[in-house]
């Protein structure tokens, strides 16, 4: 049974800078790193190979030099991995990029069955979180979102059982498989790659897919087949707030003070 995991390659985000002049991204000497998601994502599709023998295949969407963050992945014990890079690609939203990915993933289950799809709970860039359970319904798989635990995988009656993390509470789903498990960063710590698998992923094969494998009407890929795009990226200005009183000296004049700053403000209108 083979595991997928969708993996992506982002630009550090401590390190992005925003053109104040433009309002567009500055990429030029910013380094690209593994989305740090997808690094839990992949660390549990390796637990799942350890523990049950499944096949672990890493799929990633983007631009060629994106083959280096999928040698990392074969580094740490993938078996698999898979670059879609194509110009239609280029420019996609969350829709068109998860068009893409299932579309890869029902070309990988031809040959062999699929019974999870790992993604991160989301990217960094992007924030949506949504092309994990975008695959998921273009696939139609079970689809399991916040999870910080597999705890167990019954492939007779092909149920998986998984403990999602949610505000203040834990809940705890059995569903059947396919499925799309989306992970937290609580789940697991990413393993080390040996150095002679780090050395045996310099020479092992990266397949690439463009669109001419893939068949996807040009329509529904990149940007023609986004319904939506970032119109303007800007950093919000900061104000220094105003000082009200003196907190030490008369704590209860001061907060007097706030009270009828926020009724001025109709924050508080009793």
């Amino acid at each position: 049974m083979l595991v997928v995991t969708c993996i992506k390659q982002v630009p550090d985000t401590t390190q992005v800078k925003v053109d104040p002049v433009t309002n567009t991204l500055v990429r030029d000497g910013i380094p690209l790193i593994l989305n740090p998601y997808d690094t839990n994502a992949l660390e549990e599709a390796l637990r799942l190979k350890d523990k049950y023998g499944f096949r672990v295949a890493v799929l990633s969407m983007g631009p060629p030099n994106a083959e280096l963050t999928l040698r990392k992945a074969l580094a740490l014990g993938a078996d698999e991995a898979i670059l879609i890079s194509d110009r239609a690609f280029a420019g996609a939203d969350t829709l068109a990029t998860s068009n893409v990915l299932a579309c890869a993933i029902s070309k990988l289950s031809e040959k062999e069955e699929v019974g999870f799809v790992l993604c991160g709970k989301q990217t960094i860039d992007g924030d949506t979180a949504q092309v994990g359970p975008g695959i998921a319904v273009r696939l139609g798989y079970s689809q399991l979102t916040f999870v910080d635990r597999i705890e167990n995988i019954e492939a007779g009656r092909k149920t998986v059982r998984v403990r999602r993390k949610l505000e203040g509470r834990h809940e705890v789903v059995e569903s059947f498989f396919p499925a799309m498990i989306s992970v937290v960063r609580e789940i697991n710590h990413l393993r080390y790659p040996t150095v002679p698998m780090r050395l045996n992923s310099k020479d092992a094969r990266v397949t690439i897919w463009d669109n001419k494998v893939l068949g996807l009407d040009p329509n529904t890929v990149g940007l023609k087949g986004s319904p939506t795009w970032v119109s303007k990226i800007f950093s919000p200005e900061r104000t220094k707030g105003q000082i009200l009183g003196n907190g030490m000296a008369d704590p209860e004049g001061t907060a007097r003070l706030l009270v009828e700053k926020l009724k001025e403000k109709e924050v508080l209108t009793f």
